[in-house]
């Protein structure tokens, strides 16, 4: 039965999870790219520029505390269709907004409505495979993230080029509100309701905790927690980078932002397959001590084709090890807690990073590019070799 259901589920519904996992991200995922157009036309510095990707996600991060308990009364089929249509429908408003504090405003309420995605979603995902399979299709569901920042930065410049940056918001944002009425009416047809979402998530096989299983979850979250903290606010001020201080335009700045994404074409379900294989806390450990230092090269490397191989490798940092902590808190986790340190991890993952993120423009303004990028690089080693103490020798 088990078997039948795994079958059926990789066949029908995780392609509708890839589907929504798309649209989820591709409205919020325009933000970065067009800062530079956003900049000029408002006359922002870096701290009011990072200040706007701040408000999508403190508010997106914040907002991933309270989604498993909403999403337990309502329904995970309507959270994940809330996640598609309603962040697009504020990214329309964002789009016809004319001053910097609707638009913050904007912003914050599109983080609100996407906050409840991936607590609703990687639960059931993750229930519909054997546990050994988890981390792999985990991974293959983060295809959908991968997929939409990888085409949000050439669709976003592209239309920019022609209808400028509020263009870009608004003729995404319409077809994105239709898909996520189309995903919740097909989840309905298929029979995943409320009913069938509880008798799935009630096959999910119980743990039982051993000795040092507490303090190894919180370093493999905290670590992971650090990482997408770290990569994503460094990840916000890649356009800028590139027009402050390499001279690029820019249309090209912003379809630079597509070479980082494309790390996270592939690097997603490689990082699931190969926490099924070789264990969650090696690929973990190794994907970190690898990225703090690429972070430093984007001090030295010149443009080309080197600092596109940087990209990549710190988009695949960023993309590779969601699947990796998803997987890793699941296993570790019992269904009564399991949404509450998900939230967790959510919350300050995504959250971190806009704390982060204005502290970084700050930096920049008063410290320069390459002072701000050796600095986040030298914390985040030292955050990797602390929790690699907690971490060692696990086998999970």
């Amino acid at each position: 039965m088990r078997r039948l259901w795994t079958r059926s589920f990789l066949l029908g519904l995780l392609p509708l999870f890839v589907l929504a996992h798309f649209g989820h991200h591709l409205v919020s995922g325009m933000l970065t790219p067009l800062l530079p157009f956003i900049r000029d036309d408002l006359v922002l510095d870096y701290t009011q520029s990072g200040w706007l990707v701040s408000a999508y996600t403190i508010a997106y991060g914040v907002s991933q505390l309270p989604a498993g308990w909403l999403a337990d009364r309502i329904g995970y089929r309507m959270v994940v269709a809330i996640g598609v249509s309603g962040v697009a429908l504020f990214g329309l408003l964002f789009g016809v907004s004319t001053t910097f504090i609707m638009m913050v405003a904007f912003l914050v309420l599109l983080g609100v409505m996407g906050g409840g995605y991936h607590p609703a979603a990687a639960p059931l995902v993750s229930a519909g495979v054997e546990p050994k399979n988890r981390g792999s299709a985990l991974g293959l569901h983060q295809i959908g993230g991968s997929v939409s920042f990888f085409l949000a930065p050439l669709i976003a410049v592209g239309i920019a080029a022609a209808l400028g940056w509020r263009g870009s918001f608004i003729t995404v944002a319409i077809p994105t509100i239709i898909l996520g009425i189309v995903f919740y009416v097909l989840l309905g047809r298929l029979g995943y309701t409320r009913k069938a979402e509880q008798r799935i998530l009630s096959e999910c096989t119980e743990v039982h905790a051993a000795p040092g299983h507490l303090r190894r979850l919180t370093a493999f979250v905290a670590l992971g927690i650090a990482g997408q903290t770290f990569i994503v606010s460094i990840m916000s001020f890649i356009p800028l980078f590139f027009v402050g201080r390499l001279g690029v335009s820019r249309e090209a700045a912003g379809a630079l932002l597509a070479v980082v994404y494309s790390g996270g074409l592939w690097a997603g379900p490689l990082g699931g397959f190969l926490s099924d294989r070789i264990g969650k806390t090696p690929v973990m450990l190794v994907f970190s001590l690898i990225a703090a230092p690429v972070v430093y090269l984007m001090n030295s490397t010149p443009f080309g084709w080197s600092m596109s191989a940087v990209l990549i490798v710190i988009g695949m940092s960023a993309f590779l090890v969601i699947p990796v902590t998803e997987s890793f808190i699941i296993s570790q986790t019992s269904e009564r807690n399991r949404s509450t340190v998900l939230g967790i991890y959510y919350a300050g993952s995504r959250g971190g990073a806009g704390v982060i993120t204005p502290v970084l423009g700050y930096l920049i303004d008063h410290q320069g590019f390459y002072s701000s990028f050796t600095i986040m690089s030298v914390a985040f080693f030292v955050i990797t070799l602390v929790c690699a103490i907690f971490l060692w020798r696990s086998r999970d």
